[in-house]
């Protein structure tokens, strides 16, 4: 389990001045989409940055125009500064080769108003050479310290985070044994959160309130039950930002996904009377990235008990909007009542064990050899698809390597019927897991 705290970082700057070039160098991925046309990142991406074994969750955002007035425009500036509001750090990101701009004042002088950490990466620097005709007028910001780089080519940003990365304040969490669970409960604004875990504790060990946005940051609570320990994260709510032009719903997860780095399984909490949102299966989509486990609470079933149609409706609501991750047990319960909540406890545990389960390589290589059987692969390049054996590299969620002569030849539908074979024959109903197809290495003659 994770008890590491990500800080949330937020990368602001011009359009245009490589701020999606920063977060595919630092979070080594592809993720962000890099064009040279102003306005192609329009959404937040968001991506966890390991370096020097410290860890921070890096946000891409929009570029910011002081002076526009186009749509599209102005809702990347919501995204963005939605962005900013929710980091706890800022990287503001400026373009070297074409040097300081106006709007760098105004940006920087915004920037300053959150009283955040707030670090100046000057851009597109390819190397010390350039560093002086670069850099220096950059000071004119009121910057303390000007950090060069180069997304393009990987200049400086060794040295920056190494100097980052000691700047991350350590988080004091509780002294938890190997074996305790962690569990992160997440949800919407005033669904129910710290009312279930008050509920789970036995105690009011959290700040309840009918205030959308009680709980700002996430608590960390220890509890035991039945001798097993769990760290219990409560969280702030997931808020959906105020109505803006073409209804378009603003999110802000962050704060979800920082606990969602620290737990095992996620506790996802749906409003019994509003129905699962988009707000609800972003954040379970996160976790499924992430291989974590879930349970799918539905909360304040009591409000709607009398009402069977209704009850129906959120149900298959629910269902329909979940099957990516059919495997995350969902229960109807009521923190207010405590109706259901015996039940979190035995799927929890249930849960658990299968998230951590270990099996032999023979019964491993048993089920695959019955799947292949059963339904060969078909022919890819005209030859025929091999699956030599499989083995378990890791746990929580279980994880197999499969030996395979050509895996890019595995179709996606054959993948994920191994999936179902691999979930069916290890008894993994309730627990996400992950196959990884290798090419296995030829042996060579002579």
């Amino acid at each position: 389990m994770k008890n590491d705290q990500c800080q949330l970082v937020a990368l602001v700057g011009r359009a245009n001045v490589g701020k999606s070039s920063l977060f595919n160098r630092m979070a080594k991925t592809n993720k962000a989409i890099v064009d040279p046309t102003p306005g192609v990142t329009r959404d937040r991406h968001y991506e966890r940055v390991v370096w020097h074994e410290r860890a921070f969750i890096l946000v891409d955002t929009g570029g910011i125009e002081i002076e526009s007035g186009a749509k599209m425009s102005s809702l990347i500036q919501e995204q963005t500064w939605a962005a900013v509001e929710e980091a706890d750090i800022i990287f503001f990101v400026l373009d070297g080769k074409d040097g300081l701009m106006k709007d760098d004042y105004e940006i920087a002088k915004m920037l300053r108003r959150f009283q955040k950490p707030l670090y100046f990466l000057v851009n597109k620097v390819d190397g010390p050479e350039h560093e002086h005709e670069r850099v220096g007028l950059f000071y004119e910001l009121g910057a303390k310290d000007l950090w060069p780089v180069s997304a393009a080519h990987g200049f400086g940003l060794g040295d920056f985070l190494a100097y980052f990365v000691e700047d991350i304040p350590p988080v004091d969490v509780p002294e938890v044994s190997e074996d305790t669970i962690g569990l992160a409960c997440i949800g919407r604004p005033n669904v129910g959160k710290s009312s279930l875990i008050n509920r789970l504790l036995g105690e009011d060990r959290m700040i309840v309130s009918e205030i959308p946005g009680t709980t700002r940051d996430s608590v960390d609570t220890l509890l035991e039950k039945d001798g097993q320990s769990f760290l219990v994260i409560d969280t702030a709510g997931i808020r959906r930002k105020g109505k803006v032009r073409d209804k378009v719903e603003k999110f802000s997860v962050m704060r979800a996904l920082s606990s969602l780095e620290r737990c095992d399984i996620a506790l996802v909490l749906i409003d019994a009377e509003e129905g699962i949102t988009e707000q609800d299966t972003k954040v379970i989509g996160y976790g499924l990235e992430r291989g974590r486990a879930c349970l799918v609470l539905v909360n304040k079933w009591d409000l709607i008990k009398n009402d069977k149609k209704r009850q129906k409706w959120v149900l298959d609501e629910v269902e329909m909007a979940t099957r990516f991750i059919g495997y995350a047990p969902m229960l109807k319960i009521s923190a207010l009542t405590g109706f259901g909540l015996k039940r979190i406890f035995q799927e929890l545990k249930k849960v658990y064990t299968q998230f951590s389960s270990e099996f032999s390589t023979n019964r491993l290589n048993k089920i695959l050899g019955k799947a292949v059987e059963e339904h060969p692969p078909s022919l890819y390049r005209g030859r025929r698809l091999k699956y030599y054996y499989t083995t378990q590299v890791s746990t929580k969620p279980p994880c197999f390597v499969v030996f395979v002569n050509y895996p890019k030849g595995v179709h996606f539908s054959y993948y994920r019927y191994l999936v179902n074979q691999f979930r069916t024959g290890l008894g993994l109903e309730n627990s996400p897991l992950k196959i990884v197809l290798k090419e296995r290495k030829r042996k060579k003659y002579g």
